[in-house]
């Protein structure tokens, strides 16, 4: 199997890479390589995307091709050159326009162009639906693959790896909203596997990627679990109350991950697995994801700031 992997060398996109190698196939990784080396075993292909393709990747008889990008033109060109392919697009759950329900129509307005996200963040999502409908117009054959939060070993965005080491430190924990409240994460090694299996397949479609619904406590329970800490002493602190100390919702600085507005994000973290998994995705125990997570860089609510909501919380 000779796989393109456009990008390779951070997250997802190296994942991939590492298990198609350690699958025999011959990879070759198409990138700048600014964020890192590509995986022993992999070709390095130098291409900066704002560059027209080089003709290795019009030329390079690819069996499938991988890619994760957000940008417009990045897809057109790509797509374009290695038509022939079979195409493996990796989109986002961002794609639907109403986060209040997991109901996958409709989706946003695609927008062509390239917008950068540190101006308007809000693009997001319609550049994807825009990168969607450039693969299935241009590639022979290609399927879609719309992730939810992707987490595990490489994550380097925090939004879950907060919780396994927050649980893992022990003590009073604070936990946001209601522990019935839905949410899913998935692990970036079985969204690579699927991936790899997708491509192998000459699959086609569209599917969300995405693991198991459960209710916040559990997750919180598995993720515990996973990392010794099996008995977690948690402090449910309602949404308002939060708001009004000025945590923030989902990532970044004074943050609690997985905690979203609700609800209006009912839907975001609630997507049927059920398509996917039928068409051969495996997930793993969350209890299995957590240990991956306790190296990664993580920014969110400090512990000095936690001890500060719960005092106030318990005097309000």
């Amino acid at each position: 199997m000779k796989l393109l992997v456009l990008g390779g060398t951070r997250f997802l996109s190296r994942e991939v890479a590492v298990q198609a190698v350690a699958r025999g196939w011959d990879v070759t990784c198409a990138c700048r390589g600014t964020s890192g080396p590509v995986p022993d075993g992999a070709t390095h292909l130098p291409w900066d995307r704002a560059d027209p393709p080089p003709a290795a990747i019009a030329e390079g008889g690819w069996d499938a091709v991988v890619d994760v990008a957000r940008l417009p033109s990045q897809v057109r060109s790509a797509v374009t050159a290695t038509s022939y392919a079979h195409w493996v697009f990796v989109s986002t759950i961002s794609v639907y326009a109403d986060n209040a329900s997991p109901a996958t129509e409709p989706l946003l307005e695609p927008i062509t162009e390239d917008v950068d996200l540190a101006v308007d963040p809000e693009a997001y999502g319609g550049m994807k639906v825009a990168c969607e409908q450039l693969v299935q117009e241009h590639a022979t054959s290609a399927v879609v693959v719309r992730p939810g939060l992707i987490v595990g070993p490489g994550d380097r965005t925090g939004r879950f790896a907060y919780w396994p080491q927050r649980l893992a430190r022990g003590g009073e924990v604070l936990a946001p909203g209601r522990p019935d409240d839905v949410v899913q994460v998935i692990d970036v090694r079985d969204l690579a596997a699927w991936v790899l299996d997708l491509a192998e397949r000459r699959t086609t479609g569209t599917y969300d990627a995405v693991g198991v619904r459960v209710p916040l406590g559990e997750l919180l329970a598995h993720t515990a679990a996973g990392v010794g800490a099996d008995y977690p002493r948690l402090t449910w602190v309602d949404s308002s109350f939060l708001e009004e100390q000025g945590v923030a919702h989902w990532a970044g600085e004074d943050s609690l991950p997985l905690w979203l507005p609700r609800p209006a994000y009912d839907g975001m973290l609630a997507h049927d697995p059920g398509p996917a998994v039928a068409a051969g995705l495996r997930l793993r125990p969350l209890a299995e994801t957590a240990p991956g997570c306790l190296d990664s860089p993580v920014t969110a609510l400090t512990p000095e700031r936690e001890v500060e909501v719960l005092a106030a919380w318990h005097t309000r």
